[in-house]
């Protein structure tokens, strides 16, 4: 089974990255509804998580590319600018956010981390 859902996820990962990008600029732009339940900052760790995964899925999408690795990277983190920027401008009930973006950051070197780790591990550089 494990081997079947490997091969699947190694087949279609760079289409669950493209996924993942959709998901992010959407919930990113959308007008959310309020749950009245708040928690003080619970939203970095929502940004952080995302990114996380933004950046791992492309990374493993890529990961026979070793040069790559660090463009995929810088490319995220552009990418979480760019989305803070559009939620200031282009919406009047989103505000974009310098936190925001260094917990995109942050989710984006993470997952750098822990793709470098794994990968170091297992030789497949």
């Amino acid at each position: 089974m494990l081997k079947r859902i490997k091969i699947l996820s190694k087949d279609n990962i760079f289409l669950i990255a493209i996924s993942i990008t959709v998901g992010i600029i959407y919930l990113s732009l959308i007008k959310t509804p309020s749950i009245g339940i708040e928690i003080a900052n619970i939203d970095k760790g929502y940004h952080g998580f995302a990114y996380f995964m933004l950046a791992i899925t492309w990374l493993l999408a890529f990961y026979k590319k070793q040069k790559k690795k660090y463009v995929i990277v810088i490319s995220c983190i552009i990418f979480g600018i760019i989305i803070e920027v559009l939620q200031d401008t282009l919406t009047t009930y989103r505000t974009g956010d310098y936190l925001d973006v260094f917990a995109n950051s942050l989710g984006v070197l993470l997952a750098l981390v822990i793709f470098n780790l794994f990968f170091r591990k297992k030789n497949i550089y």
